[in-house]
Parts: structure tokens; C-alpha cells; sequence
């Protein structure tokens, strides 16, 4: 679920009106925005700094929305982060940025539950105690296995569950915990 200026300003129980006032943007140009007929990453930047900060949010997170890329790409992208980074300074950059939390709270918990299995995993392969700031979010799991396109794709063409199964059975067991079918991220190119 994406998070839409409507439910940014439904939890932060304020109107159109209201924030049309903070930012000094007409409320025309809100509505076409918190109704979906403009979209926040066609807007001007100022016009995106201007609603940031009165919702007291940054840019990025406003148009991260806009921006999500697919999960097999978010998977890739972490991967590369961590052979780029090493183990130690991947752990410390994710837990300083907290965007294990920030995926949850916007509800983009397949990303969630990636970087936190990701955390867990390069935590007990290293013998770092886990953080324990996350352990409400590993109370829960995704509803549904999420497995690689390649699982996938071999599945169709081969119309066997058994593969969906051992490569479910093979996974690194953090992963598979929050229901992501994952049994390598160190062999990226």
C-alpha cells in the first residue's frame, strides 16, 4: 500500500484546507493532489518542499511513494549495498538510517521484512547480538511466500510445486521467517 497525501493527512488529522494555508499553495493544486489527479513527483520542487515541511516529513519520503521500485530490484539494490559496504558498515548505515521502521510505518512490508531478515541474517553470521529496537516488527510475516522471479519463471514452465517447495525449504532461514524465498545475496555482479 502506497502511502497517499490523503492518508498522510487523515493520520495527521488535517484537512486540505489546513495545509493549503501552512504551505501558501493554492488549494486547488492540494486537492488535485490529495485526490490523485496530479501526481506529488510532477509537482514543482518547491511545491513538494513546501508540503514536506509543513507536514514536518522530508522530500524523499513524500516521493519514495512515487518512486517504489519493483521488489526484485529492491532486492538487488540491498544486495549490492551490502557487498559494496561490508558486512559491519551495512549493519551500522541500516540501523542508522531506522528504514527498517520507516518501510514498516508506510506499510511497504515486503521491503520491511527484506532489509530486517537482511539485518538478522549478516548479524548472526558475524556473532552481533540482534537489535532489539525491531522486535515487535518480527512478531509479524508477510501472508503470502514471496519467492525470486526465477523460482517463479521455473515453476510455470515446469508446472511443479516441488520446486517452489525445495527452494522454499533451501532458503537462508531469516528470510524465509517473514515468508521471502531467498538462498543467496553475496553472489551479485
Amino acid at each position: 500500500m502506497v502511502m497517499s497525501l490523503k492518508s498522510i493527512l487523515n493520520s495527521k488529522g488535517m484537512s486540505q484546507y489546513k495545509l493549503s494555508q501552512l504551505c501558501n499553495i493554492p488549494y486547488t493544486t492540494i486537492n488535485d493532489i490529495y485526490n490523485e489527479r496530479t501526481k506529488l513527483m510532477n509537482c514543482s520542487a518547491e511545491t513538494v518542499y513546501k508540503i514536506a515541511r509543513a507536514l514536518d516529513l522530508s522530500v524523499d519520503y513524500l516521493l519514495d511513494d512515487s518512486l517504489r521500485c519493483s521488489f526484485e530490484l529492491f532486492k538487488s539494490n540491498v544486495c549490492h549495498k551490502l557487498k559494496e559496504l561490508t558486512d559491519i558498515n551495512f549493519v551500522i548505515e541500516l540501523l542508522e538510517s531506522n528504514q527498517i521502521r520507516v518501510y514498516y510505518e508506510r506499510n511497504w512490508f515486503p521491503e520491511c521484512f527484506y532489509l530486517l531478515a537482511t539485518l538478522d541474517y549478516v548479524s548472526r553470521i558475524n556473532n552481533i547480538p540482534l537489535c532489539k529496537e525491531y522486535n515487535d516488527i518480527r512478531q509479524h510475516k508477510l501472508e503470502d511466500v514471496i519467492y525470486p522471479s526465477s523460482i517463479i519463471a521455473m515453476y510455470l514452465l515446469k508446472q511443479d510445486e516441488s520446486i517452489k517447495q525445495e527452494a522454499y525449504e533451501n532458503s537462508i532461514p531469516e528470510y524465509r521467517k517473514y515468508n521471502i524465498v531467498e538462498s543467496e545475496i553475496r553472489n551479485v555482479a
